[in-house]
C-alpha cells in the first residue's frame, strides 16, 4: 500500500508539473507569436502574414481604383493565392516570378514590372475584363482564361477565401468587418510614402490630404462608405510595412497592439467617408 500511495504522489506530482509545462508553454508562444493579421467573414477565417495581408489589400485596392465590381478582385485573389500565396515572389516555373506568377517571355512586362504588385495586378485586371463573361462566370475557369495554367482547377481551391477577402478589402462588409493584425513596434512611419501609395493604388476614388513636412496623421476622403472601409483597411493591412499606430473611420478605431485583434467602437463617431491614419 506504501508502494501504490507513493506512486500515485509521484503520478499527481508529475500530472501538474507536465500541466504546468503546458500552461507555460502556451505563454510562452502567446508572449513570442508572430506578428499576423486575421480576415473573418461568416464561417470563413482567413489568417495571414502581415505580407500576405498588404499585398491583399493592394489586389483589392487596385480594383476599387478602376472602379471594378468585388468579384474582380475575388478572382484576383484566389488567383494569386494560388499562385503564391499572396507573396512577392521573385522565382517561380520557368520564368513566372510576382504575385501572379506572370512570365516575361509571354509578354505580362518585365521582370521588375511583374515583381510590382500594383503592376502586377493593372496587368491582371487588364486581362481579365477581356474575358467574355467574366462578371458572371465561373471563378476557377475565368482565372484559367487569364493564367492559362497547367492546373486549371486549383483555383476553386481557393476562391472561398478570395471572397471572403475581397469582401472586407473592398469595403462591402463595413463597420461589421474582421479584419485586423497584431503587430509589434515597429520604426517611424513615412507620411509621404503612404500618401504616394495610396494615389498610387486607389486613383481618384479617394482624396488624400496633404500631410505635410511635420505631421504624423493623413486624412483620407471617399466618395462612399464601401471605399472608406477599403481604405481603412488597406490601412491595417500596410500597417507592419508603413509605420501605421492607429487607423479611425466612422465610429471605429484601429489601434496597432500585439495582445488585441479587434476595432474599438467609439462614443462619438466621425465622418463615415472620412479615414484617418496616425503613424509613428
Amino acid at each position: 500500500m506504501r508502494r501504490t500511495a507513493g506512486t500515485l504522489v509521484v503520478v499527481a506530482v508529475m500530472v501538474v508539473s507536465g500541466l504546468g509545462a503546458v500552461v507555460g508553454a502556451r505563454w510562452l508562444v502567446e508572449e513570442v507569436r508572430p506578428d499576423r493579421c486575421l480576415v473573418k467573414v461568416g464561417d470563413t477565417t482567413v489568417r495571414l502574414t502581415p505580407e500576405q495581408t498588404a499585398n491583399a489589400a493592394t489586389i483589392a485596392a487596385v480594383s476599387v481604383g478602376r472602379g471594378l465590381p468585388p468579384r474582380a478582385a475575388t478572382i484576383a485573389l484566389a488567383t494569386a493565392i494560388q499562385e503564391s500565396k499572396l507573396r512577392n515572389l521573385r522565382y517561380g516555373d520557368a520564368d513566372s516570378q510576382g504575385l501572379f506568377q506572370q512570365r516575361p517571355s509571354q509578354g505580362w512586362g518585365s521582370v521588375e514590372e511583374v515583381t510590382d504588385p500594383v503592376h502586377a495586378t493593372g496587368s491582371f485586371y487588364d486581362a481579365l475584363v477581356e474575358v467574355p463573361g467574366w462578371e458572371t462566370g465561373v471563378v476557377t475557369e475565368v482565372a484559367q482564361e487569364v493564367q492559362r495554367s497547367a492546373f486549371p482547377e486549383a483555383y476553386a481551391d481557393h476562391e472561398q477565401e478570395g471572397r471572403a477577402l475581397a469582401s472586407v478589402l473592398t469595403g462591402q462588409e463595413g463597420a461589421g468587418t474582421l479584419m485586423t493584425c497584431r503587430l509589434a513596434d515597429r520604426g517611424a512611419g513615412d507620411p509621404v510614402g503612404l500618401v504616394t501609395a495610396l494615389q498610387e493604388q486607389f486613383g481618384t476614388a479617394v482624396a488624400v490630404a496633404d500631410p505635410g513636412p511635420e505631421t504624423g496623421t493623413v486624412t483620407v476622403t471617399a466618395g462612399d462608405t464601401a471605399a472608406a472601409w477599403a481604405v481603412a483597411t488597406w490601412a491595417v493591412a500596410h500597417a507592419d510595412a508603413r509605420g501605421v499606430l492607429g487607423v479611425t473611420v466612422g465610429d471605429r478605431r484601429w489601434v496597432r497592439d500585439r495582445s488585441a485583434l479587434e476595432w474599438d467602437v467609439l462614443e462619438q463617431a466621425g465622418p463615415a467617408t472620412e479615414v484617418v491614419v496616425e503613424l509613428g
